[in-house]
């Protein structure tokens, strides 16, 4: 991602223009995009700064108000579905999608893995050795 303008270019592409000229004439001027200077005049007549907003940082997980109900709800049925419990939330009146509720378990460091009992059957190479026909047969 590539860095904001600075501060001091931005302030200069104000100022022109609030004196008066176009915006594509500053533009030109300062030799950066016609959007640009029509963003950050309006960002200066909103909020009095032309300042680049930060970038990044950390947001809150959307179920973190959940998490408590979330937990106590897994802990009751420890085979529930992230759709059954999706489909809960929202009966709930809670919308999110179905990454944010595999996002929140995956953060919480718990994972649906499939029990072993349920796994496919490994390829032949996997199992063990037969006994040969003859040890089986032998017994006359």
């Amino acid at each position: 991602m590539a860095r904001a303008y600075s501060l001091d270019l931005r302030e200069r592409v104000v100022g022109a223009v609030s004196s008066g000229e176009s915006c594509r004439a500053v533009a030109r001027t300062f030799k950066v995009s016609v959007a640009s200077v029509v963003k950050w005049s309006q960002r200066f007549r909103a909020t009095g700064r032309a300042a680049a907003r930060p970038v990044g940082g950390k947001r809150p997980y959307v179920l973190a108000g959940e998490r408590q109900w979330l937990l106590d709800r897994l802990a009751r049925q420890p085979d529930i579905t992230l759709r059954a419990l999706l489909a809960e939330l929202q009966a709930r009146g809670i919308q999110v999608s179905y990454y944010a509720v595999w996002h929140f378990f995956e953060h919480e460091g718990i994972s649906f893995k499939k029990k072993p009992a349920r796994q496919r059957a490994g390829s032949p190479r996997r199992r063990p050795a037969t006994g040969s026909v003859e040890e089986v047969s032998g017994q006359d």
